[in-house]
């Protein structure tokens, strides 16, 4: 027999003999890779934890929160836009009531921040999701007398709101026009936006952090993506308005 039959069968032998637990766990490896690929730099689905953005968003303690798939490829080529509905990771001071969701072991926080980085468990980070209301250089504001949000001296299109409103609002300091208490005016700043959630009496948005260092904007760096789809539950599938 020659020298390269011998190489040949030897190379069969060696194919054959390898294990099946093997081929499984390079699968498993590769696939979990793409996936890790997928959500860092394409996109994830996210869960609505709170009422904020109903009716466009469902969400609330105790009832099955929309999950909903974030493209974070758009952003890439162009910025957020008026009407966006996007996915962010909370600016400093926005973090009351949250607390980290790690696990103080080193081994499950470990395995908690692999389960993570593949989009199989949340990040360990504050994001919330929002409707952009107004980009760098625009005015926005809601003051008496005024029939709605004001952008530029213009009312926005408010089709979308929770109506009639989830709570009622002091006449003394604000309108249901206005979504609670007045506010501005104020400008928004280069690279930063304004937000504001769907349910108007029931978001802790740009309105609820004026008063913190940022000034209630949210910088445009610190956005995740755009949410495009409502995944789940299959009663609510749906492209996001």
């Amino acid at each position: 027999m020659s020298e390269a039959t011998e190489t040949a069968t030897g190379d069969a032998v060696e194919k054959k003999s390898r294990p099946a637990w093997v081929e499984y766990l390079v699968t498993i490896v590769v696939a979990l890779l793409i996936l890790g690929l997928v959500n860092t730099f394409v996109g994830r689905l996210y869960q609505i934890p709170s009422e904020s953005m109903e009716p466009t968003l469902v969400g609330c303690d105790g009832c099955t929160g929309d999950r909903i798939a974030v493209d974070k490829v758009s952003y890439r080529f162009d910025d957020p836009q008026a009407g966006d509905v996007v996915v962010f990771v909370a600016p400093e001071g926005w973090e009351e009531g949250w607390t980290p969701g790690r696990s103080d072991n080193p081994v499950i926080r470990l395995g908690q921040n692999v389960l993570s980085a593949v989009g199989l468990l949340a990040p360990d980070e504050y994001t919330l999701v929002k409707r952009v209301i107004a980009t760098e250089g625009q005015t926005v504001q809601c003051l008496e007398g005024d029939s709605g949000v004001m952008v530029d001296g213009q009312r926005i299109d408010e089709s979308y709101i929770l109506d009639p409103p989830a709570y009622q609002v002091d006449p003394s300091t604000g309108s249901e026009a206005c979504g609670g208490q007045y506010f501005g005016p104020v400008t928004v700043p280069d690279d930063s936006l304004w937000v504001m959630g769907d349910n108007r009496t029931n978001s802790k948005d740009s309105r609820y952090h004026q008063d913190a260092a940022d000034g209630g904007f949210v910088p445009v760096d610190d956005v995740v993506g755009q949410a495009r789809f409502k995944v789940w539950p299959l009663s609510r599938i749906g492209g996001i308005d």
